[in-house]
């Protein structure tokens, strides 16, 4: 962009505990979506399903719930899991690009588009 625009604006984010919060089921309707075989689909969802969790506190334990959400961070579907969640989010604006990448993502603003970015 800055070969042909004077400056860019950048912004940064970095969605805090954002593995945390990856939905099974929306992960597995977005990859549905894809051009992916049947084999590794449901690999990839055999991988999420049938985990539960309990705690013990104090002697007591809680019952078991089933696991809905969460990949571990490092895993090797982790990051692209969390790019496959957030493959809809998309810039409002022509000419504005976001790259993402793991929990990262970057929205890169042109000069042209640079009141698309200014708070009122």
């Amino acid at each position: 962009m800055l070969t042909t625009q004077p400056f860019v604006r950048v912004f940064a984010l970095d969605f805090s505990k954002a593995f945390d919060t990856i939905r099974y089921a929306a992960l597995m309707e977005k990859m549905a979506r894809l051009a992916l075989p049947d084999t590794i689909y449901n690999w990839v969802n055999d991988f999420f399903c049938g985990h539960s969790h309990c705690t013990k506190f104090k002697g007591s334990i809680s019952e078991f719930l089933d696991i809905m959400a969460s990949v571990i961070q490092g895993s090797a579907v982790g990051s692209a899991s969390f790019i496959i969640t957030s493959s809809d989010l998309q810039p409002v604006h022509s000419g504005i690009a976001i790259i993402k990448f793991a929990d990262d993502t970057y929205v890169i603003v042109p000069a042209d588009n640079s009141d698309t970015s200014t708070a009122n």
